[in-house]
């Protein structure tokens, strides 16, 4: 059985190589494959910023300096996943309702296979075409919602479609138990107090990140664990989650946020979480001085894979 793993770093220095994620084997064949990086170069959805389609160029160009072992967690990523990077998915520049199609069509492919994926954004509008491929194979799915914003925006400029309305949809389409559900940061300026009760509304646990700075992370991940139950789960992660001061190459930057290390906290908290899918999104590369944000972008999708390790390790055990 093929096992796929990233190159030595001892023959093959870190800065050589065609750029990967973790410099791993680009492979469109998942039959046997556990983890797969997938891109998802669009930002059509943008409504500030744009920039995000290179962001998975950034994030995989900042992994190199990854290495197998995972300290935190106690987990050697590679020797219980053969991991690959698929690539990006096709997308259609300018023309969302078209990209979103392929996306779904793309996400389908990767399903089709046991592999647990990892979405490299793109801007938030790419979460809804891949959780209608995901709700397909699965059912609803618990979500579990990092970001300063809710993303349950009606529609925008008469639109329906955009980077802040992914999770509104999902709802009207069912893709989402969101009685298993949380929406965990949200906070900044808004246009009104209806605003501010969307999400808990709409059904979601909500943690805003004034909520999670005065509560403390133990708790808040505690309270995540117990709703999300042992179903189907799907990570989104907003690199606007975190603030600006440490991850400044975003769309809608918001101050008050968290810093690399709580992101990691949090992230390392879900361990046992039945986690079928993750997204992280947003990363500008044009406006991220020192490559800081791809770099705490590609340390989060570590520990994504370091969770589906100890999934995979615990099953087997």
């Amino acid at each position: 059985m093929t096992h796929y793993q990233p190159v030595n770093a001892m023959e093959y220095p870190r800065y050589s190589g065609i750029r990967t994620f973790m410099r791993l084997p680009h492979i469109t064949d998942l039959g046997y494959v556990d983890i797969a990086i997938v891109g998802v170069p669009f930002d059509t959805g943008g409504t500030f910023r744009v920039g995000a389609r290179f962001g998975p160029e950034s994030i995989r160009n900042e992994s190199m300096l990854l290495r197998p072992y995972n300290p935190a967690l106690g987990v050697s990523v590679f020797e219980h996943c053969s991991c690959v990077d698929y690539g990006d998915l096709p997308t259609a520049p300018g023309y969302l309702p078209d990209s979103h199609q392929l996306i779904v069509e793309g996400v389908k492919q990767v399903l089709e296979s046991s592999v647990t994926p990892i979405f490299l954004g793109g801007d938030h509008s790419v979460s809804l075409p891949i959780l209608r491929a995901v709700a397909e194979k699965y059912g609803p799915v618990a979500l579990v919602h990092f970001d300063s914003h809710s993303d349950l925006w009606h529609g925008y400029f008469g639109g329906k479609d955009t980077h802040g309305t992914p999770f509104r949809r999902a709802l009207e389409e069912n893709l989402i138990d969101v009685a298993r559900s949380s929406q965990i940061g949200l906070r900044g300026s808004l246009y009104d107090e209806e605003d501010q009760q969307m999400s808990s509304t709409a059904g979601f646990h909500v943690v805003t990140g004034p909520e999670l700075h005065a509560r403390g992370i133990a708790s808040t991940i505690a309270e995540v664990r117990a709703r999300v139950g042992s179903g189907p789960a799907y990570l989104s992660f907003d690199i606007d989650f975190v603030d600006p001061a440490y991850a400044p190459g975003t769309g809608t930057p918001e101050v008050g946020g968290f810093t690399g290390a709580e992101c990691q906290e949090l992230v390392r908290g879900l361990i046992g979480i039945n986690f079928i899918a993750f997204d992280l999104v947003e990363v500008m590369p044009a406006y991220d001085p020192a490559s800081v944000t791809g770099l705490l972008a590609a340390n989060l999708v570590y520990e994504f894979m370091s969770l589906v390790a100890l999934q995979r390790r615990d099953a087997l055990a």
